[in-house]
């Protein structure tokens, strides 16, 4: 981790993608909820044991994803936004899970912050969604429906919650057991013998990866052209 000076002169953490991953798969590894087999990540377990809340289902204003509350001590307590829940459906459980993962990724990555005594609101620019005890997460609940591929949330110039996603990925598919998933789907390419997913059966690989994780195809996808790029056979990880 880094720091940068932001316009105000707050000084604010940066990660590298790579730093995250290796983090979040530490903290996996550390409680026990790394998958000996590519497979599910019971993230709300992993939140449980890690930062000693259960995640609270509630209603909360339109828009509002969840939100996570810290003190001087740690994480206090963690929401998650019941309408969610209530759906019932495969795909509401798969959106309730990518968003505890990015409430996880506030609690590993900016944790800290909250606990300093000299706490600066111009580190999150004033915004409304951040105190000095809450990050709020806002979203939009049909961006996974949006084909065929996911529209990205710009989030503004929101640091805070552009990272918080890096550790979506890595929290609910670990780069390892993403790698050996997407096996059959690989093929060399050009004299220098690189691998890539074959262009043919990318959509094939995103449903796969989303299926053995169980995770929405919107976070599959993200995750497959994250680590093999579109554009080219580089695996960047």
């Amino acid at each position: 981790m880094k720091n940068l000076r932001t316009a105000a002169g707050a000084s604010r953490p940066f990660y590298e993608e790579p730093d995250v991953e290796r983090m979040c798969e530490d903290e996996l590894r550390a409680l026990g909820y790394y998958p000996s087999v590519p497979s599910r990540v019971n993230i709300e377990r992993f939140i449980e044991k890690r930062f000693g809340v259960t995640p609270r289902y509630e209603e909360m204003r339109e828009g509002i994803l969840g939100f996570s509350r810290f003190g001087a001590k740690g994480m206090l307590s963690m929401h998650i936004s019941q309408a969610l829940a209530e759906e019932g459906s495969r795909a509401a459980e798969r959106r309730v899970n990518t968003t505890l993962a990015h409430e996880a990724g506030h609690g590993l990555l900016h944790m800290h912050l909250f606990a300093l005594r000299d706490y600066d609101s111009t580190l999150f620019g004033n915004d409304p969604d951040v105190s000095h005890e809450q990050v709020m997460c806002r979203g939009e609940r049909d961006e996974v429906r949006v084909a065929p591929r996911p529209v990205r949330r710009a989030y503004d110039g929101k640091w805070w919650e552009l990272q918080a996603n890096m550790a979506i990925g890595p929290l609910l598919m670990p780069a390892k057991l993403v790698i050996e998933t997407l096996a059959p789907f690989r093929i060399v390419r050009g004299s220098m013998g690189l691998e890539e997913i074959d262009p043919r059966r990318r959509d094939e690989a995103v449903r796969h990866l989303a299926d053995v994780f169980d995770v929405n195809p919107a976070a599959a996808r993200i995750r497959l052209d994250k680590m093999y790029k579109p554009s080219g056979p580089q695996l960047t990880f």
